[in-house]
């Protein structure tokens, strides 16, 4: 059983840097994405950005340019490098991976506030 735990959140200022982490434990050779949404308060959750098993990644347009994800296959970890943070970065983040069905994180919040 795959289970995904999220580190790396809290506070920070707007236009400052936070490294979100995914750790994920368990085995499943099945999966295929690994992936980032968000959740702002009182809104849908969104996709944030996603890397494929082909290194592949795609990102919302909304962080083209601030954002990077990327995977450590030794650790079996996903991060998200978050740069140049505003206000409306405020959210939720979930961590996913998809195995032909989505399989998520508990989430951790990221506040960007002054």
């Amino acid at each position: 059983q795959v289970q995904l735990v999220e580190s790396g959140g809290g506070l920070v200022q707007p236009g400052g840097s936070v490294n979100l982490s995914c750790a994920i434990s368990g085995t499943n050779d099945k999966i295929y994405l690994w992936a980032w949404y968000r959740q702002p308060a009182g809104k849908q959750r969104e996709v944030v950005a996603h890397i494929r098993s082909d290194s592949v990644t795609t990102y919302a347009d909304f962080v083209k340019g601030r954002f990077t994800i990327s995977r450590d296959n030794a650790k079996n970890t996903v991060d998200l490098q978050m740069n140049s943070l505003k206000p409306e970065d405020t959210a939720v983040y979930y961590c996913a991976v998809v195995d032909g069905s989505f399989l998520w994180g508990q989430g951790i919040q990221v506040t960007v506030s002054s």
